[in-house]
């Protein structure tokens, strides 16, 4: 802030350690000319200043220095951001959590479930980013930006895949088919009013409005297609495994939307979200997800201990342990809300689909 005295006192002690300083108020101030020879820089604001103004400062310096070297850095930082803003580095993970959970129960061919799996995650992911823009303005400028310029592209993207995946659930068979119908209608359902006009009291009126529902039902989604639709497709089914599968389909993506959630607290606070993360508050939440992970680690640990699924079970604990370490090092300010931070815990599901892929 240009008239923060406490901002300005900043700058000052800055200045005296003989580095070059910007006193910004917003990321649209950032010099690039003047950046443009640094490697590394410094952030620092006010007390009163809102966390989301400086994030959107680290994300507009983040993408300046990317486009700035030409190196191979520049590249996968380039590549990352497009994998991560049209969803399909998303989609390929549910594929991947699928086709490992498959593996677990013994099956040899995984193609139509992970297609299903991953048309079905990626138009759900496409809708609540179309529908999530206002949040995101605060949360992360450059995907609002992004989602905003190709809404009517992306419509038409998520539609196809619903198509295609609900023909592709078919021909695995009716009841699949029936489910995700349904999932996909209710998906559609979620943004609109369900009561009428004269209950305009009811605090509720579209299921959105729900507090901390669209965590709960983006995990519930993820379990269904990953854990449940492919018992339909295996020849050797086994209900009391994919029970299991499927509750541990819904602790991982708990975890990663609920951190999600953490990152993007004070923007979906100004939008009027409600999302576990803002009814249970940072500390709370991150220590739900830690226990959450703990029970997910243990469960697959002695489901392979005592052969309930496959040794595979064994290898596939790397990647709990994984996500733990990311949360371990955001909790601890090791690693800070970016794009690589992101691309970390999105990383956990191809992690599952490459160490199923070597086991096999």
């Amino acid at each position: 802030g240009h008239s923060s005295g406490n901002t300005q006192r900043l700058a000052d002690i800055a200045k005296q350690s003989g580095k070059p300083v910007y006193q910004i108020e917003t990321e649209a101030e950032l010099d690039a000319k003047a950046l443009a020879s640094v490697k590394s820089v410094g952030i620092t604001a006010g007390a009163s200043t809102p966390n989301w103004i400086i994030k959107r400062v680290y994300r507009a310096l983040e993408t300046l220095l990317s486009k700035k070297n030409q190196g191979l850095s520049g590249y996968v930082y380039t590549l990352q951001r497009i994998l991560m803003l049209t969803n399909i580095y998303l989609s390929v993970g549910a594929g991947c959590l699928c086709y490992a959970w498959s593996a677990l129960q013994g099956a040899k061919h995984f193609f139509p479930p992970m297609s299903v799996s991953m048309l079905y995650v990626y138009s759900i992911h496409i809708f609540n980013n179309l529908t999530g823009v206002g949040a995101d303005v605060f949360n992360d400028p450059d995907r609002a930006s992004f989602y905003t310029r190709n809404k009517a592209v992306l419509e038409i993207l998520a539609g196809i895949a619903v198509v295609t995946g609900l023909i592709t659930s078919y021909t695995i068979g009716s009841v699949p088919f029936v489910i995700l119908l349904f999932m996909s209608i209710m998906g559609l359902l979620y943004n609109l009013n369900f009561l009428p006009k004269s209950f305009i009291s009811c605090r509720y009126q579209r299921i959105r409005d729900i507090p901390g529902s669209k965590t709960v039902l983006i995990s519930i989604a993820w379990g269904v297609v990953t854990a449940i639709i492919p018992v339909f497709y295996l020849q050797q089914k086994s209900t009391s495994v994919a029970v299991l599968l499927f509750v541990l389909s819904i602790c991982l993506v708990f975890v990663r939307t609920s951190f999600f959630d953490i990152l993007d607290m004070q923007g979906d606070r100004i939008v009027g979200k409600e999302t576990i993360a803002i009814i249970l508050g940072e500390k709370r939440t991150v220590h739900l997800l830690k226990l959450v992970l703990l029970f997910i680690i243990a469960a697959l640990f002695l489901a392979s201990l005592f052969h309930f699924i496959s040794s595979l079970g064994f290898a596939l604990l790397i990647c709990p342990l994984f996500l733990l370490m990311i949360l371990l090092a955001y909790e601890h300010g090791y690693l800070l809300p970016s794009i690589k931070l992101e691309f970390y815990v999105e990383t956990n599901f191809i992690l599952l689909g490459i160490i199923t892929f070597l086991w096999s």
